[in-house]
């Protein structure tokens, strides 16, 4: 496992998600590769089936918040409208409870739509780095580069050789360093390179190692397979495809149209599924209503510009994502327009309750506390008077003692320290 990760992303959270699903997807590809397929795009799409459905539970969940919120907008807007334009704190307060209580007797969380969005954008980021160095993350992709780089290897100034190459390759975010000490760290470095080379690159390769031109046209012959759908290279972004189709010496317009097709597909898929995804604006503001039918417009267009950007796999796990989606929310649909809310609402009354209760002795217990604290407060500046009081008497004594034994200058001097002392 150690050689594995050295050519994978070493980031401490990211990472081992990347390599756990990198490891799932290895064990598809395998199953496949038993049936006479070997190609990663297949792969995705399985890959993208198995992971939605290992999230359904959180997909239901997250659709009858849907439609539990939907239900309950009338009441949350009668509870705006009622403390419109309050800011003092009892009315907030007051608005809170009543907000709180709501939630509770429709068993709901105001967070309960972030779950989901929490557990998918780790997984999408992850996969980022899936795709962008299959070989890093799946075994079998990456036996298929051993016999090449054991002869590279074997050949005397490998390491100058194959650094030219990268170099007139134009390899992005590649790291290799054919020079270190460490074989394996190079190996790793050799499959990211070769796993990367565009044709000219190929063409350079079999032209600096004709001794090795069987395992050369083996491992091309098999990337063909395993890492193109159709003409598209998976690891490749569909911006690179279009630039390198379009500034060939003969523009190749079979993988310009495919590689914007990636984009444009996503775009459709994802508005297809926001379509058939309920939307009510009952009980909402205006302005809630405008935000939400704005983010129902921008998504798709971000998964539309995004994706040119991002390796070709990407693209394909979000056009199976969509598509699984619309399947799920087409069957979601039909559930919900079967289930009984009222028979929810009606179970959620005794925890709402129950709820209520501890919230109404935790705030019992608040309003003691500060009543104590105040009447503690008040006590301890009745005391602070009382002293100042008596300090003052005293020094009144004093000054009448001293002032009916003394001449008229001495009282005048008295009188100056009887101010001075009792203004401080």
């Amino acid at each position: 496992m150690s050689d594995l990760l050295l050519t994978a992303y070493g980031g401490s959270i990211l990472g081992p998600i990347a390599v756990f699903l990198g490891w799932i997807m290895d064990k598809i590809y395998v199953l496949l590769a038993s049936l006479g397929i070997e190609n990663i795009a297949l792969t995705i799409f399985i890959f993208t089936f198995v992971i939605y459905l290992c999230m359904f539970p959180l997909t239901y969940k997250q659709q009858k918040f849907a439609v539990l919120t939907r239900k309950m907008q009338p009441e949350m807007k009668a509870i705006q409208d009622k403390y419109k334009g309050a800011r003092d704190q009892d009315s907030m307060q007051k608005q809170q409870m009543e907000t709180q209580a709501l939630y509770d007797k429709y068993g709901i969380s105001p967070t309960g739509s972030c779950v989901y969005m929490l557990i998918q954008m780790p997984i999408l980021f992850a996969l980022y780095r899936v795709f962008y160095n299959v070989p890093a993350y799946i075994t079998s992709v990456k036996n298929v580069f051993t016999e090449l780089v054991n002869g590279i290897m074997a050949t005397d100034g490998f390491a100058d050789t194959m650094t030219s190459i990268a170099d007139a390759a134009n390899l992005k975010n590649v790291t290799y360093d054919f020079t270190v000490a460490d074989k394996t760290v190079v190996s790793n470095y050799l499959v990211d390179v070769l796993y990367k080379l565009p044709t000219s690159g190929w063409e350079a390769v079999s032209s600096a190692f004709p001794n090795l031109a069987t395992p050369i046209d083996s491992v091309v012959a098999k990337l063909e397979k395993i890492n193109y759908l159709f003409v598209l290279n998976i690891s490749d972004t569909p911006l690179n495809l279009i630039k390198a189709g379009w500034t060939a010496d003969s523009k190749d317009f079979a993988i310009i149209i495919c590689a914007l097709l990636i984009p444009v597909i996503s775009y459709l898929t994802q508005m297809l599924n926001i379509k058939l995804t309920p939307q009510s604006t009952e009980g909402q503001s205006e302005q809630m209503a405008a935000q939400m039918k704005t983010m129902n417009l921008m998504m798709p267009l971000m998964s539309l510009f995004i994706c040119f950007t991002v390796p070709v796999g990407l693209g394909l796990y979000w056009i199976a994502g969509a598509l699984v989606r619309v399947v799920q929310q087409y069957f979601l649909n039909k559930h919900f327009e079967k289930i009984d809310l009222e028979s929810i609402i009606e179970k959620n009354k005794d925890k709402a309750a129950a709820k209520a209760e501890k919230r109404g002795i935790r705030q019992a217990q608040i309003y003691e506390a500060a009543k104590m604290s105040t009447r503690t407060s008040s006590m301890a500046e009745k005391a602070n008077l009382v002293k100042d009081n008596t300090e003052a008497l005293k020094a009144a004594d004093e000054f009448r003692a001293k002032a009916s034994s003394n001449s008229l200058a001495a009282k005048a001097n008295l009188v100056k320290e009887f101010n001075e002392k009792n203004n401080k």
